[in-house]
């Protein structure tokens, strides 16, 4: 008898995107990174991933997680809620080079936990995580990491006002019924919350640096010149950014 498959809540959900984007890539001839762990945990989630199919949101995704694995080759966290670490020891168990910690980003306890590990500046991924928080909430959590890790990058996703106001209509969002609560016009803003902060990059989906363009595979690339032609408000509103701490 099979295993029964573990089920998702909508808090997960938003999870599910890019996980599924880099299974969908995996399978590809000429991919843009390897994920076959993905594929599998795709395969063993009782979750309908047809309804993100053919989905330009999928390439952000991807974009995201393309960007940080290459940027940076120390200290790596990302964040994850109890629940979705939860899901996660299902497929994963700790190693010296990965360690789970079930706590919210807000919460100060995991900074314990993670900064003796190295002295040495981290990289912290907030993928899909920020703006499905409350800004009081945003604030918190930057201003832990600015704090407890001096001189670390943060990787970020960023969505403008009309982002959120047309989440009813975009393409992977009103799929699922998590909503995004905090959005940011100008990752610049973020610098008056602590000072000292610095904006590394900042890009729209349509304002990818030439280099990371042309690493993409022509189909990839035709996808974002037709994204760019048409000036949505998700993609011009949506933006990926990799921030300095003070």
């Amino acid at each position: 008898m099979d295993r029964e498959k573990p089920r998702l809540g909508r808090v997960q959900e938003t999870r599910l995107i890019p996980l599924y984007a880099r299974a969908v890539e995996n399978r590809k001839e000429h991919a843009l990174l390897r994920d076959t762990r993905a594929e599998e945990i795709v395969a063993a989630i009782d979750y309908d991933f047809g309804r993100f199919d053919e989905l330009p949101g999928l390439t952000g995704s991807l974009l995201h997680a393309v960007r940080t694995r290459r940027q940076w080759p120390r200290p790596l966290v990302r964040t994850r809620s109890a629940r979705v670490i939860g899901l996660r020891e299902k497929f994963f168990t700790d190693s010296p080079r990965r360690t789970m910690i079930a706590a919210s980003v807000t919460e100060e306890t995991w900074t314990a936990e993670v900064a003796p590990h190295s002295s040495e500046p981290y990289l912290f991924v907030a993928e899909a995580v920020l703006p499905y928080l409350h800004e009081p909430e945003v604030r918190q959590a930057f201003g832990l990491l600015a704090d407890r890790f001096p001189g670390s990058l943060l990787a970020l996703d960023t969505a403008g006002p009309g982002f959120l106001d047309t989440q009813e209509q975009h393409d992977a969002l009103s799929k699922v019924e998590a909503r995004m609560r905090w959005y940011c016009p100008d990752p610049a803003d973020l610098t008056d919350w602590h000072p000292g902060t610095e904006v590394v990059a900042s890009h729209t989906l349509t304002s990818l640096p030439d280099p990371l363009l042309a690493e993409l595979p022509a189909a990839h690339q035709q996808m974002m010149s037709a994204l760019a032609e048409q000036r949505l408000p998700q993609a011009e509103g949506y933006r990926l950014s990799l921030l300095r701490l003070p």
